[in-house]
């Protein structure tokens, strides 16, 4: 949950401040099994994400330091969320990674950063 507005002509009443939820999902791909026999621990990939997701969580990105002077759409917050995995330590020798931000059942995105 973020507060944010979209303050572009294109974003229609979403340019005023407004509340929206997204449900946030990370896929991770690998060639091959590590020697574990998986793709990634998946308790350290949640736990990557959720510390991503913490610095999102109930703040007015309007605010946020990260997106001073951005318009945070959905796209924006998805590479920032997919960006900040990359960078986590959890995703190396990873050959993939995509990040799917949901407004709802019937609209979302995905990012996937160059690996």
């Amino acid at each position: 949950m973020v507060a944010h507005s979209l303050p572009r002509p294109a974003f229609g009443p979403a340019q005023a401040l407004h509340g929206a939820t997204y449900v946030v999902e990370a896929s991770f791909r690998r060639r091959d099994l590590d020697d574990d026999g998986i793709v990634i621990d998946i308790g350290a990939a949640r736990s990557a994400l959720q510390e991503t997701l913490d610095g999102l969580r109930y703040r007015n990105l309007d605010e946020h330091p990260a997106f001073e002077g951005v318009v945070t759409s959905t796209e924006v917050l998805a590479r920032w969320v997919a960006d900040r995995l990359a960078e986590s330590p959890v995703t190396d020798g990873l050959d993939g990674l995509e990040v799917v931000l949901r407004e709802s059942p019937d609209a979302w995105v995905s990012y996937t950063p160059d690996r």
